[in-house]
């Protein structure tokens, strides 16, 4: 088969797809064992012809879950922006990676372009940032480059004979925080979690008391982690009064905003929600989640620390893929090779995406797509406070709804657990679920941009009517 011709049969099968997302259910649901057997993984294991590799992409399309549609209320992300797909598209296509200005000149160009654009944002001065994989390896450059900045030598002799180190994190912090401690020798025993308040707020009086107990017995508190959002109750830790602290103590202050660090294009819900983020040593951001860019697509940002990336993950000889970065300080408004300040060696070329969404939509679009998605969260918070059959098992705070069925406690997790897969397994909803002191509650996340009250109303009496129906059972 001709290039052209392929290129034309996997475009009639996206085309069909992408029409086909909002309508019928979210998913033919199947068990592992029947679409193992309906998938054949293990034919052709010689060789496959074109109409196979067809074949295999169409029973792909076709039993995965459509995350576009408007029952998939379970992930911090949906369905993808339309310019962000046809940057992925773009960036297959050219199958580059942008680790040199060599290799990706335009990506390279447009990464820088739109790192600026996101520390004016942040309103980060003098700073630098790059596009990670994720905000949990975002999470894990922020630990380590406070490491670093306390440990002058550590990158040359490690963690050996080094001064003791603490870092704090909300006790809801998010689980990348553990694994960070883990990878860079900190050990999660010198990770402290901090409990939250009713909120779910870190509780700063708890934390102020714990880092002058840190510094009475000779640790050095070198590093605070607040979220913006937190992943199960979308709570958003005080910047201000974590900037207090700081003043006292003198630790790097970085933000977690994978999740809520999206109302930084609300004017109103900034000042709000993250006041205070332009002086804090660093933020991480998923474009992926509330904003609808293709996965994956985030920046990690360092604020007044113009050379920090270039020194904490040079290897200090790479010449021979990286020409223009002599020394390890320079900023990456400085380099045009962009792996020598990256800890990846080959990178996805994912700045097109996000520099095409956000020339499509810009700031104020987005800002009035996360206001919208508060305003329907505010909306599904209502028609559970009235519902005869529901209830809220944590207050909202911002995007996440965290409620379930109502049911004699002796019933209530089994039941809840069994409304929700039932729903899926159907093909209606996706939702997902979580704990809190023994109650396990479903967790509902309005990321889709083109949801409507209509959607929203289907969604809660689609599950009251299973919840309903299968309550007899129980």
């Amino acid at each position: 088969m001709e290039p052209e011709q392929t290129i034309n049969n996997i475009s009639d099968l996206i085309k069909a797809y992408l029409s086909s997302q909002k309508q019928n259910s979210f998913l033919q649901y199947k068990d592992p064992i029947e679409l193992q057997k309906i998938l054949k993984l293990d034919d052709h294991n010689d060789g496959a012809g074109w109409s196979q590799i067809f074949t295999w992409i169409e029973r792909y399309l076709m039993y995965s879950v459509k995350t576009n549609h408007n029952g998939f209320v379970n992930r911090m992300w949906v369905g993808a922006n339309l310019p962000s797909i046809l940057g992925e598209i773009v960036a297959a296509v050219s199958n580059t990676s942008s680790c040199t200005y060599e290799s990706a000149p335009v990506s390279t160009l447009m990464e820088k372009y739109m790192i600026q654009q996101m520390l004016d944002l942040v309103g980060f001065k003098n700073g630098e940032g790059q596009m990670a994989t994720g905000s949990s390896n975002a999470n894990m450059l922020a630990m380590m480059a406070a490491r670093n900045e306390s440990l002058p030598t550590v990158k040359t002799k490690g963690i050996f004979g080094q001064q003791d180190l603490m870092g704090f994190v909300s006790a809801d912090a998010h689980y990348s925080m553990e694994k960070a401690a883990n990878i860079i020798g900190l050990g999660t025993d010198h990770l402290s979690k901090i409990p939250v308040n009713g909120q779910g707020e870190m509780d700063l009086d708890l934390l102020e008391k714990n880092l002058e107990r840190t510094v009475g017995k000779g640790i050095l508190p070198f590093f605070v982690a607040g979220t913006a959002g937190t992943t199960i109750r979308g709570a958003y830790d005080s910047i201000i009064g974590l900037l207090r602290l700081k003043r006292k103590f003198n630790f790097w202050l970085h933000i977690d905003g994978a999740w809520g660090g999206a109302v930084l294009v609300s004017d109103s819900l900034r000042k709000k929600y993250v006041n205070g983020i332009e002086h804090v040593d660093s933020f991480t951001w998923d474009f992926h989640k509330m904003l609808g860019t293709s996965l994956m697509c985030n920046i990690f940002m360092i604020n007044n620390r113009p050379h920090t990336l270039g020194k904490l993950c040079s290897s200090e000889d790479e010449s021979y893929i990286f020409h223009d970065v002599p020394d390890s300080n320079k900023n990456i408004n400085e380099v045009n090779d962009l792996g020598a300040v990256s800890l990846q060696c080959g990178r996805r070329v994912d700045s097109l995406k996000w520099f095409l969404d956000w020339k499509y939509f810009g700031k104020k679009e987005f800002g009035r797509r996360v206001e919208r998605s508060l305003e329907l969260c505010r909306y599904a918070e209502l028609i559970v406070r009235k519902s005869d059959f529901l209830e809220l098992v944590l207050k909202r705070n911002s995007f996440n709804i965290c409620f379930r069925f109502k049911a004699p406690e002796n019933v209530a997790n089994k039941l809840n657990l069994a409304i929700r897969n039932t729903l899926y397994h159907d093909g209606k909803s996706l939702v997902g679920y979580a704990y809190f002191e023994g109650k396990l509650f479903l967790r509902l996340l309005l990321a889709g941009h083109d949801l409507t009250r209509e959607d929203i109303d289907q969604y809660f009496s689609d599950l009251i009517k299973t919840g309903k129906s299968l309550a007899e059972t129980y």
